[in-house]
């Protein structure tokens, strides 16, 4: 794998002592209070070249934590019960320990709800992220009263048009290896399209993902973003899936293509029943 490859999100995470929180990380971008485990393989946290965002524009904007508190992927609400998020994510530990905070903007206040995951479902043919697949679905142990985002339809090709302007959503770094923020951030950043995205990654599949960047760089997601939502308004198109650094040029985001999960994520959301 390339040197600098933002897998934060195809990462393995194993706990040395659960009590103690202490994350050994492959792939993994470090969680909040926790130094850097990994840094070669580090994935983009951190919304680089954005603004603060309003959880009221964005209340299906959610974050995973660890048990401890300790952010470490993104997340977007498909419905009251229900995570939309990367699957390297949601393997990343075991869902006894995943809290997904919702309706929070800043890390540091107390606002919202922080809800249990009661059951995860991970699309079957995910292995690592730039094999694609790279979506799952958590079910939580309330529902939670905030807007959820949309999905995106059979009739929704225009979304994913090159130069359509989305916008990615996250609490990761705002510099490749630079600080995390604490608060929520958005960037928008134009669709790229297939030619131009295979032209940047040998492994870019078009079936199950999607680009999107500026061809100079300069805004992108980063370290601790994996999970989050890519929206064209309020109508969810891709998932932080990975990477090469964070906003360089020449190396847009790769997102999970939405379009070829929404009837997955659909059903999922809906399930009553145990997701895994």
């Amino acid at each position: 794998m390339t040197k600098h490859r933002r897998l934060a999100r195809g990462f393995r995470v194993a706990f040395a002592a659960m009590g103690a929180a202490a994350i050994l990380v492959s792939y993994f971008p470090a969680a909040a209070g926790q130094a850097a485990a990994a840094p070669a393989m580090a994935a983009r946290p951190f919304v680089v070249g954005g603004d603060t965002a309003s959880i009221e524009d964005y209340p299906y904007a959610v974050y995973l934590t660890d048990s401890g508190g300790n952010q470490f992927c993104g997340g977007v609400l498909i419905s009251s019960s229900a995570v939309a998020t990367a699957a390297h994510c949601a393997t990343a530990m075991g869902k006894a320990a995943i809290r997904v905070v919702a309706g929070r903007q800043d890390e540091q206040s107390s606002d919202g709800i922080v809800a249990k995951v009661s059951s995860v479902w991970v699309e079957p043919g995910f292995s690592n992220p730039e094999r694609g697949d790279d979506v799952a679905v958590l079910k939580l142990d309330r529902a939670v009263p905030y807007r959820q985002v949309d999905l995106p339809s059979g009739n929704d090709d225009a979304l994913y048009a090159e130069g359509t302007e989305a916008t990615v959503l996250g609490w990761g770094r705002t510099t490749e290896g630079g600080a995390r923020s604490e608060i929520l951030r958005k960037a928008t950043v134009p669709v790229v399209s297939d030619a131009s995205c295979s032209a940047s990654y040998s492994a870019y599949d078009a079936k199950s993902m999607v680009c999107a960047g500026y061809p100079e760089g300069g805004a992108d997601a980063c370290q601790g973003d994996s999970g989050g939502p890519l929206v064209v308004g309020d109508t969810l198109i891709g998932v932080v899936s990975w990477g090469e650094g964070c906003a360089q040029p020449g190396k847009p985001g790769v997102y999970a293509r939405v379009s070829r999960y929404a009837d997955d994520l659909g059903e999922q959301s809906r399930s009553q029943l145990p997701l895994g």
